[in-house]
């Protein structure tokens, strides 16, 4: 077989049926074995876009999603989308072609050492050599990027390996020396943390993405509910516990709740599960939860005492541990724990001030010669406006920036992988593709992307994609004209300078760009909306519309996402107006 060919035929047998692929000079044989297989193949418009919406398609049913680009600038734009998902635990493969092994080292054309430009944003990665290790290295990649702690893994394969002509068995046992993602629960460690809960008078369950991606949401809920447990999550963990559940806290951190915040740090037993203590939740780690006895359980041991240090450790999956737990619940009242949560929730509700700022619109006549009178559109009731009519049950892509606090603060997530957000890399550009990748990857859903007029911009060529495989994708942009969560930065901490965060046209008499048309030259409908009034109405439309829809919501730029624990500082230090 050739090598290309044994390619394809690898990526079936590891039971691949959709990739996002964009093909150059050095993956053209790769292709062209493609077009003799049953994988549906997706074309994105920009090879970053391939690489979120294949996480996307991961992020969404924990499948390894794939990718597939050619050599040197095909292969480093693929790197943001690698970055993002090994900061997230996502699992994908990689798959870029390469120059000729015999080009490699001499600067040939369209020449780039990916593998060396990857090694510390992948969990493994692989340059090929030989076509008859082929089966081996992909069968590998496969286990690698979704055993354990999840991950990327990218395969590098030169052009005249896939020429290459060899006589080969595609089946292969995989047996990876010295890496033992599994680990066996001791009994011990189960013993240990029962013990410490029930020596506890104010537990708090302190949640992370690891819950979701070990399928263990409903062993979280037994727990907490049957130990009578309060729960926060971290924005990674959103949807691992149901936010309608009297013991959710939502979520912690930066922009968390306040009564999450003063749970997690005013307990006096942290159970913490498959998280990670990252810089956002506990703002400086010596003073996050430092009354608190901490248990930390995980499946990667390097998480453990890294950013804070734990006094009971748990090596396992998480679903073994709380499966082990859930056997005999110790439940408690912890009435006078109950009590201080119940006055925090009261105090420092999530909410904002309502809008009766009154405007002139004149979006509703062409001719700017009708005007109606309404109110500012607040962001925040948007979000609460898209929870009520899909009844919390769609699934919500952020892009990164205020917009993605405001739609993990307002809609009410109730299950696993309905928030699919960047967590760790923080990358704008992300909401379109993803949503890109979820949509393909469950049609059936409601799939929402939330972005702002900044981060919708990053790679707002996916509209072509969407409308080319007939992607149903809901796009709102909440549009403040502004790159609103650092001009939020420059209002609280730099004197209200703005250092290049203004993406008003003053050429012009309206907002720029204008989306609903560019939507339109992609043959995808839209909608602008100025009016609060409008808003309910235009969500509707959007929601009974079949296929995509860019929905233009111009909110102001002057809301800030409240609340906020400023850099550096503590929950004690968290701005709520």
């Amino acid at each position: 077989m050739k090598g290309a060919d044994i390619v394809i035929k690898c990526l079936e047998n590891a039971g691949v049926e959709t990739m996002f692929v964009y093909p150059g000079g050095a993956s053209m044989e790769l292709h062209q074995s493609l077009t003799k297989s049953n994988i549906r193949t997706i074309l994105p418009r920009h090879e970053q876009g391939g690489a979120f919406a294949a996480a996307g398609f991961s992020r969404i049913t924990g499948k390894t999603g794939v990718c597939m680009a050619t050599s040197g600038p095909g292969a480093t734009n693929l790197i943001t989308g690698i970055a993002d998902a090994y900061m997230d635990s996502i699992p994908v493969v990689f798959i870029t072609g390469q120059v000729p092994s015999s080009l490699i080292g001499k600067t040939a054309f369209q020449e780039i050492d990916i593998v060396g430009m990857t090694r510390p944003c992948v969990k493994h990665n692989y340059l090929v050599l030989d076509a008859k290790d082929l089966p081996e290295i992909i069968a590998e990649a496969f286990y690698l990027a979704n055993s354990g702690r999840p991950g990327p893994v990218l395969i590098d394969i030169p052009k005249n390996i896939q020429q290459q002509i060899v006589d080969i068995e595609l089946k292969v046992d995989v047996s990876v020396r010295a890496y033992h993602p599994e680990h066996k629960l001791n009994q011990k460690d189960i013993d240990k943390v029962k013990l410490a809960i029930s020596e506890s008078s104010s537990p708090c369950i302190y949640a992370g993405g690891g819950i979701i991606t070990a399928d263990a949401s409903e062993e979280l809920l037994k727990f907490a509910e049957g130990y009578n447990i309060p729960v926060v999550t971290t924005l990674m963990g959103v949807g691992a516990f149901p936010e309608d559940n009297s013991l959710s806290l939502k979520w912690l951190g930066m922009h968390g709740t306040v009564y999450g915040n003063n749970a997690a740090n005013e307990c006096d037993l942290l159970i913490t599960l498959g998280a990670r203590f990252d810089d956002r939740v506990t703002g400086p780690t010596a003073s996050f939860a430092e009354h608190s006895k901490i248990i930390h359980v995980d499946i990667d041991k390097s998480e453990f005492n890294k950013n804070k240090k734990a006094h009971i450790q748990v090596l396992a999956d998480v679903k073994d541990v709380l499966f082990a737990l859930n056997k005999e619940p110790i439940s408690q009242k912890y009435e006078k724990w109950h009590k201080q949560i119940a006055e925090w929730k009261e105090e420092f509700p999530l909410s904002y001030e309502k809008e009766t700022t009154k405007i002139e619109c004149t979006s509703c006549d062409k001719t700017g010669t009708k005007k109606c009178e309404g109110t500012v559109i607040k962001p925040q009731f948007v979000m609460e406006t898209l929870d009520k009519l899909t009844k919390g049950e769609a699934v919500i892509v952020p892009g990164v920036g205020q917009h993605q606090m405001w739609a993990a603060q307002f809609y009410t997530f109730k299950y696993p992988r309905q928030l699919l957000t960047s967590g760790g890399l923080g990358t704008m550009g992300f909401g379109t593709p993803t949503a890109m990748g979820a949509k393909v990857a469950c049609p059936e859903k409601i799939v929402v992307n939330i972005d702002g007029d900044g981060s919708f911009q990053m790679n707002i060529q996916e509209l072509g994609t969407i409308h080319h495989e007939g992607l149903g994708v809901k796009m709102i942009i909440l549009n403040n004209q502004h790159l609103g969560m650092v001009a939020q930065w420059e209002d609280r901490f730099y004197g209200r300078t703005r250092g290049n965060t203004i993406l008003i046209n003053d050429k012009t008499d309206r907002p720029y760009p204008d989306f609903v048309t560019i939507a339109k030259g992609y043959c995808i409908p839209g909608r602008e909306v100025y009016r609060s009034e409008d808003v309910e109405d235009a969500i509707k439309e959007m929601l009974e519309t079949d296929g995509p829809f860019v929905l233009d919501i111009h909110t102001g730029y002057q809301e800030h996402v409240l609340p906020m624990m400023p850099a550096g500082k503590s929950y004690k230090h968290i701005l709520t107006k």
